[in-house]
């Protein structure tokens, strides 16, 4: 098989990445799906994404990342601090399932060389969840928008959560914004996945993949306004619209943001402030601080944490809080070193996004959707392989006759 190409099944197994990290919690679903059922179709799609992957790459040709490495050396915390089981035996599944995943993004990482493979793959699969959720809605509009969420929108067939689908809504429409301005492909196909991609983010009443969109966006296309018309005709028209916007429908945006919630309410960020002021007053040892508690379900006290470097903090300690902050600034400053281009803009688009979401969203620490952004990324700021020399030919020896072997001096 040639390196230089990427095999088709490379597309099944990021399929299969993102089958994972859809979850097994959420909304209730048309037909009930326990949820053993859900984790074992997870944990089964991780298994075979690993299987196929390494099948792919016998020879285990990998790419170098400081990524992958760093996501590596966040596997050790997580096993030190799993290993005394104060977060049960589940801690113990939960290290060795990021170590399959890491292990699977190593496999895969033969085939990062810069290219917008990866980003393509990536809107493929959401997109495909996208639809299971648009189908949930025709098929049953009360369970995909149910009082219990405040008629947020929900996965109806598989259990979704709103700021889930907000995420996977945002990361496409910013992805395929940026490929329409790359000219890597037509306004047509952009808006089939744009279009109800938007429609399903303001169903969904989402304000941090919002925002996220918005300022991933933002950075991204201010990458490109220097060397491309196309950005800049783009970001200038942006921009007035969304002053226009600000003017004309300020009362509507302002009602959509605040979901109908209290002053108060909102200034704790719907309770996540309460949550995270218990999680740092509670008391901790010195291993608890440095290591943290074990891999978990992202919760304390049975209230979720909602923010990426609290829950790391508190199941992987100030290490991981560490290895993480090194993600980012690694991604990050490359990103900057980096000339002007299609792939820098998108990995600094989810850079961006994956940076602001981490607020209020858990999941950098662990397999999840967001590491799946980062992968990205990643696969865009690598440097192809340097192609192998073409081996030199010997020159052709020059036949001497016998005679002229040999001289006599005389």
């Amino acid at each position: 098989m040639d390196a230089d190409r990427t095999p088709k099944l490379v597309g099944t197994v990021w399929g299969l990445l993102v089958l994972n990290t859809l979850g097994s919690t959420g909304a209730e679903t048309v037909v009930p799906l326990p949820r053993s059922l859900i984790q074992m179709v997870t944990m089964g799609a991780l298994v075979a994404a690993f299987s196929l992957a390494l099948a792919l790459n016998l020879r285990l040709r990998v790419h170098a990342s400081a990524f992958l490495f760093l996501l590596t050396l966040l596997l050790v915390p997580s096993v030190i601090a799993s290993a005394d089981l104060q977060s049960g035996f589940g801690a113990l599944f939960r290290c060795a399932r990021l170590a399959l995943f890491v292990g699977t993004l190593w496999l895969l990482s033969r085939w990062w060389d810069g290219g917008p493979t990866f980003v393509r793959h990536h809107i493929r699969m959401y997109f495909l969840v996208l639809c299971t959720v648009a189908a949930g809605v025709l098929v049953s509009p009360g369970a995909a928008m149910p009082d219990l969420y405040g008629g947020r929108l929900v996965g109806a067939l598989w259990p979704l959560t709103p700021p889930q689908i907000g995420q996977y809504a945002a990361v496409i429409i910013g992805l395929a914004v940026l490929l329409v301005l790359g000219g890597r492909t037509d306004r047509r196909s952009a808006a089939l996945v744009i279009v109800p991609s938007l429609v399903l983010l303001l169903l969904t009443h989402t304000r941090t993949a919002t925002l996220g969109l918005l300022v991933g966006l933002t950075l991204a296309i201010g990458s490109l306004t220097l060397t491309s018309a196309a950005a800049r005709r783009f970001f200038s028209w942006a921009v007035l619209c969304a002053a226009v916007a600000a003017v004309v429908f300020a009362s509507a945006l302002q009602e959509w943001f605040l979901r109908g919630q209290s002053e108060e309410n909102f200034s704790n960020l719907t309770g996540r402030a309460k949550v995270w002021d218990a999680l740092l007053a509670a008391p901790r040892t010195l291993g608890d601080k440095v290591f943290g508690m074990g891999l978990g379900d992202k919760s304390f006290d049975g209230l979720p944490i909602d923010n990426s470097w609290l829950a790391v903090y508190h199941e992987q300690g100030l290490i991981g809080v560490g290895l993480v902050a090194a993600v980012f600034v690694t991604l990050g400053g490359v990103a900057l070193l980096r000339p002007p281009s299609l792939a820098r803009a998108c990995a600094i688009f989810l850079i961006g996004y994956c940076a602001l979401a981490s607020y209020t969203e858990a999941g950098l620490g662990d397999a999840s959707p967001y590491l799946l952004h980062l992968a990205v990324a990643a696969s865009l700021l690598a440097q192809p392989a340097a192609a192998a020399p073409l081996p030199v030919p010997d020159p052709p020896r020059r036949r001497v006759p016998r005679w002229a072997r040999t001289s006599e001096v005389t």
